[in-house]
């Protein structure tokens, strides 16, 4: 079964390869809670996996700091799900490829442990020499699943986003802007009567 996040995910896929249609721009993913769910689904889009570099999938606190060089005492700070921690992921993996754009995700999909907050996702996306875009959602205990479509999503469109922004001031001609460039969260479409 399709769930409307699913086609959120491949709306906001088809915008983004849009998007990057004559560039070279080139995309490093940093994933924790997606757990490659954003890479992959660059990789299976055939005009979007030209732009996929590579992508980290740093799930473990530990991996975290080894592999793309988040600060300790960041990933100690709310089990490493925080917007410094996002940050310092996209900015690791921006340094270590040959990427233009690093996407970065970290959230707590469920089932609840301790204090985290169900649904809880931050996104950043770092473009080579520009500032950083960011985004914090609370999906809410939705389950596991919805939650990681919604951030795949949600990742998606904030990558599109800050293409656009970095090709011009404004979408190329013949690119529609939809809900997948509001900046709020991704709602299903309505359905038919």
């Amino acid at each position: 079964m399709v769930t409307p996040y699913r086609r959120d995910i491949d709306n906001c896929a088809h915008e983004l390869a849009a998007a990057l249609a004559g560039s070279e721009l080139r995309i490093v993913t940093a994933e924790s809670c997606t757990g490659g769910l954003l890479a992959a689904r660059l990789a299976g889009e055939p005009r979007l996996g030209p732009h996929l570099d590579r992508g980290y999938i740093v799930y473990s606190p530990r991996s975290k700091i080894e592999v793309l060089g988040a600060h300790p005492a960041e990933v100690a700070c709310s089990d490493a799900v925080n917007m410094a921690v996002t940050l310092s992921l996209a900015r690791g993996a921006l340094a270590r490829s040959g990427a233009d754009i690093a996407t970065a995700v970290t959230g707590f999909c469920g089932p609840q442990q301790a204090q985290e907050e169900v649904g809880l996702v931050h996104i950043a996306c770092v473009p080579e020499a520009s500032p950083p875009e960011t985004a914090t959602y609370h999906f809410g205990d939705i389950g596991r699943e919805h939650v990681l479509e919604r951030a795949t999503a949600a990742a998606l469109a904030l990558t599109t986003r800050v293409v656009r922004r970095r090709r011009a001031s404004k979408p190329p001609a013949g690119i529609p802007v939809s809900r997948c460039d509001a900046p709020g969260p991704l709602v299903p479409p309505p359905q038919p009567s």
